[in-house]
């Protein structure tokens, strides 16, 4: 037998270790890896390209949309809430980065949205 002593993570253990009598055992047979899934398709609507703005409004971080308060064609000042995003039970709301005019509203209440998923888009 043999004694090792070893440290993992600030904690010292003693260890000791047994030596085989020279007797091979057969190895254990590797588990089976399952084969990944084919990732889904995105669930978010893609924008028309006639309605899609110049200014991209995307998700800050991943939630789903509670209330759409602005609609396509509607003129928005900078700092006006245009959707409702909710996340870790709180309400964040989503506002114009400039002012302009609504181009596209991407989403619909009820959606579940990714960080950085275009939400809108302005002109």
């Amino acid at each position: 037998m043999k004694s090792y002593t070893i440290t993992v993570n600030g904690n010292v253990y003693d260890v000791t270790v047994e030596e085989g009598t020279g007797a091979v055992s057969a190895p254990a047979a590797a588990p089976k890896v399952a084969p990944k899934a084919a990732p889904k398709a995105a669930a978010t609507p893609a924008p028309a390209a006639a309605g899609t703005g110049a200014v991209k409004i995307t998700a800050p971080m991943p939630g789903k949309i509670v209330a759409v308060k602005a609609n396509a064609g509607a003129a928005v000042k900078k700092g006006q809430v245009i959707l409702v995003l909710e996340a870790m039970k709180m309400e964040n709301d989503v506002v114009a980065p400039q002012d302009g005019t609504i181009a596209s509203i991407d989403v619909a209440t009820g959606a579940s949205v990714e960080a950085g998923s275009v939400l809108a888009t302005m002109n």
